[in-house]
């Protein structure tokens, strides 16, 4: 049975970028993928789309003949989809038979405006059955600011409870949160989401003048976060394979994946690397890495990297099996021998 991630986000949170990094992770680690663009608005990617929303019904056309903004036009788009749901299923039984999509989107929940892309990334595995994991992707740079990662806090819980699937919210680009204003706290306390009320004179600071106005409605919102207890984050660098082996593993565990047997399911490296204990990078890993050190560890892989192509270079061709290729001689009627060893 197939599996699916579900990647929804804010314009600008990293959304094609990931599909296009985890297309390539997984085709690395020898795990089939196949991206299914949802945006009605994407007409440009750098991975291949195995099924494209736009083969239906495209953003220009709807804005075009029904005179409506971006926003109602990817409503209406996703409307046309529900209508016309059974082209949409068979293309995915091409894809991996993933025929429980419907359930998972009942009750209009993909309905969401300030969610304008969605993309699933449907990929095969031998599970328990077969589901959809919702990921949420935010850029880091809202930790920067107090309002901001209220707002995204608000925004995840919305999600969570509207979408009602098994829900991993993720902060993006964590790699440039070197560049920005230094954190008021250690990355744990967002990842966490530990005690929010701290954040109510760093609040105070930053809207000087509407801090009395809203000093009441900033603290009922805290107060629901924090009632709800239900948002958490995870952390990525794309680029990183280390960053993208632990977020994979956090899916597979939310998804069911990871409980599911190996025997079928093309996944040799993924399966040898979790028997051998891969240790995943905890937020203290995290933190070190891409806040605290990033130039001393940018520095050491560049090392490493060096020192991996030189060792490569001056490295043996490898052996041939059972085969021995000699070089030409310079002759008039040179050419390449091959010369077969007797057993």
């Amino acid at each position: 049975m197939p599996f699916a991630q579900l990647i929804i986000g804010p314009p600008g949170s990293g959304k094609s970028t990931y599909c296009d990094g985890m297309h390539q992770f997984m085709g690395a680690i020898g795990r089939q993928s196949s991206v299914v663009n949802l945006d009605p608005a994407n007409d440009q990617t750098n991975y291949p789309c195995a099924l494209d929303i736009r083969e239906l019904i495209t953003l220009e056309d709807i804005m075009k003949h029904d005179e409506l903004g971006p926003n109602g036009g990817v409503l209406y788009a996703l409307e046309e989809l529900e209508r016309n749901w059974e082209w949409f299923e068979s293309k995915l039984r091409e894809l991996g038979g993933l025929c429980s999509v419907r359930l998972s989107w009942s009750g209009r929940a993909v309905y969401t405006p300030f969610v304008t892309e969605k993309y699933l990334l449907l990929y095969p595995g031998d599970g328990i059955s077969s589901l959809l994991v919702a990921l949420h992707l935010t850029d880091s740079y809202c930790l920067t600011l107090p309002s901001l990662y209220i707002s995204t806090l608000l925004l995840s819980l919305r999600s969570m409870l509207q979408l009602d699937l098994p829900h991993i919210n993720v902060l993006t680009k964590i790699d440039k949160l070197s560049s920005y204003e230094p954190l008021l706290f250690n990355l744990d306390y967002y990842t966490e989401v530990q005690n929010l009320s701290y954040l109510l004179p760093a609040l105070v600071k930053e809207l000087p003048r509407l801090s009395s106005k809203f000093e009441g409605l900033n603290k009922a919102i805290i107060e629901l976060v924090e009632e709800f207890s239900l948002v958490s984050f995870e952390t990525l660098v794309v680029e990183d394979k280390r960053s993208m082996m632990t977020l994979l593993q956090v899916i597979d565990r939310a998804g069911g994946y990871a409980f599911g047997s190996a025997e079928g399911a093309n996944d040799t490296v993924w399966q040898v690397a979790m028997r051998d204990g891969f240790r995943g990078m905890t937020v203290a890993d995290v933190q070190e890495r891409w806040i605290d050190r990033k130039d001393e560890f940018d520095q050491l892989e560049k090392q490493q990297e060096e020192e991996a192509r030189k060792a490569m270079d001056s490295s043996p061709p490898p052996p041939t099996d059972g085969v021995e290729l000699q070089r030409p001689r310079m002759e008039q009627d040179s050419g390449i021998k091959v010369v077969r060893r007797k057993d």
